[in-house]
């Protein structure tokens, strides 16, 4: 099924436009960037039903103009009623008070004009079947199976979570030399299963996201057996003994590791603020040859999978790291302008009020050729470590900490049963990423959360990759 157009967006269009040209007599860049985004969150639980409207959720515009400067932006969700002059009024008067403010300042950083080619395109995505179709009672009961199923499964499970999330994503961008349309539908889902034995809790969770419309849902019910066994396993969890092992990261591990490890470290507005050790190392050997490493909107089909960026830019597959060289970094536009690279179209916003950053989009690891089944039975002693829990990174200094769920002991090139739960990984990130000495043949990626710039900022994103084998330090 097609995707609908915003008809907010279509029938503003033309004001926008409008706008566009009043503010392009006194300024030389014009931009507006539309948007209107709409989803519904779904959990069932066993102590009831929640529903909610999308964090996600949005209507506005953005106005970025080059002041002689730099960028000056104004933001709105309401135009004037047939005075669309009334609105470029307001606009022009603030960014002028902003010039004044910027001129008394001591600090300033002087940006060149972004210099655009002619460039209309549009892009309407597909979706198996459109969440308003299914509609909110035939959700429910889909949800409900999975968590009955799940109910069903063990004596020692007392609570089971379904969550499921649809977000419609619309957006127009105008500019003097651009008309940029794009609408796309993305679903993120999980299922969260919660055990007990006296007086030992433990909980497990199994993600599930991409450019799905309700029928991510039927994925669901199939992951569910797995799941539970995987929890009931955990309450006979050990602690892990520190210290550094042959570990196996599983492809949702393997994209933490890519996310935090050089998608932060390579967004290049860490690099205008001389906040991010990448930049000194461009060009050099800082992985494994077998490490190849990419992102962007082009390099797979997940939620952050678009025709445009934020600011315009059409997406792109950027190698970050090729066999093991660093090769590249993610820009928004404005960091390009100062670095003087060319932009990858990778500048989003958390929404029409927020600032354009350099962030990532689908970011993940290229698969190798050994098989999963030669990974394991080449370690003597070591972990599988699987469902990760957050990550953390330093750009400045390169230090990782990924907290994951569990790991399977690994005892001379067989998996055992022995589960250790939780686990912290830490290292040094080229450590870490030149110890990969196996990498198997098919990536996997998942976009089930949300990645924040700093405290902040938050963005939709995927990251995944193949299973890896190497070395790390377990806690």
């Amino acid at each position: 099924m097609k995707v609908n157009m915003s008809h907010f967006l279509m029938e503003t269009k033309p004001e926008i436009k409008k706008l566009v040209d009043i503010l392009s007599k006194d300024f030389k860049y014009v931009s507006v960037l539309g948007t209107d985004v709409s989803g519904k969150i779904y959990s069932i639980r066993k102590t009831g039903i929640n529903f909610q409207d999308s964090f996600w959720n949005e209507r506005g515009f953005v106005v970025k103009i080059y002041n002689g400067i730099n960028y000056s932006e104004f933001s709105f969700n309401e135009i004037p009623q047939g005075n669309i002059q009334l609105l470029a009024d307001k606009i022009k008067s603030n960014i002028l008070k902003q010039l004044g403010q910027v001129n008394n300042t001591n600090v300033i950083n002087n940006y060149p004009l972004i210099n655009e080619e002619e460039l209309t395109e549009s892009y309407i995505g597909e979706v198996g079947v459109i969440p308003e179709i299914t509609g909110s009672e035939a959700i429910i009961k889909k949800m409900t199976a999975v968590k009955d199923k799940a109910s069903a499964a063990s004596d020692v499970l007392f609570d089971c979570i379904v969550n499921y999330q649809h977000v419609h994503v619309s957006k127009i961008f105008i500019s003097n030399k651009k008309d940029l349309m794009q609408s796309y539908i993305f679903s993120e889902g999980g299922i969260v299963t919660l055990v007990k034995k006296d007086d030992n809790i433990k909980y497990c969770y199994q993600p599930f996201s991409g450019l799905y419309g309700t029928e991510l849902i039927d994925s669901m019910e199939e992951k569910v057996d797995k799941l539970v066994h995987t929890t009931e396993k955990l309450l006979d969890a050990k602690q892990i003994v520190p210290g550094e092992y042959d570990v196996i990261c599983s492809p949702d591990v393997s994209g933490i590791i890519a996310h935090e490890a050089f998608g932060h470290g390579v967004e290049m507005d860490m690099f205008v603020k001389n906040r991010a050790l990448a930049v000194n190392y461009m060009g050099k050997q800082i992985a494994s040859n077998l490490v190849t490493m990419r992102d962007g909107a082009k390099s797979a089909k997940e939620v952050s999978s678009y025709l445009f960026d934020d600011e315009g830019v059409l997406g792109t597959d950027t190698v970050i790291i090729d066999k093991g060289i660093l090769k590249a970094g993610l820009s928004d536009t404005q960091s390009s302008l100062y670095l003087k690279t060319t932009p990858t179209g990778n500048g989003k916003r958390q929404s029409f009020e927020r600032k354009a950053y350099a962030r990532m989009t689908n970011t993940f690891f290229e698969p190798g050729k050994d098989k999963l089944s030669d990974m394991i039975a080449s370690i003597k002693h070591g972990y599988f470590i699987d469902c990760p829990m957050s990550g953390m990174e330093d750009p400045k200094n390169w230090g990782i900490q990924c907290m994951v769920q569990y790991g399977i002991e690994i005892k001379d090139g067989k998996l055992t049963d022995n589960y250790v739960s939780p686990i912290v990984m830490t290292g040094y990130v080229p450590d870490l990423l030149k110890s990969i000495s196996m990498v198997s043949e098919k990536v996997y990626l998942s976009g089930s959360g949300a990645c924040g710039k700093g405290y902040k900022e938050y963005v939709k994103v995927s990251c995944g990759g193949p299973y890896i084998k190497g070395k790390a330090r377990l806690g």
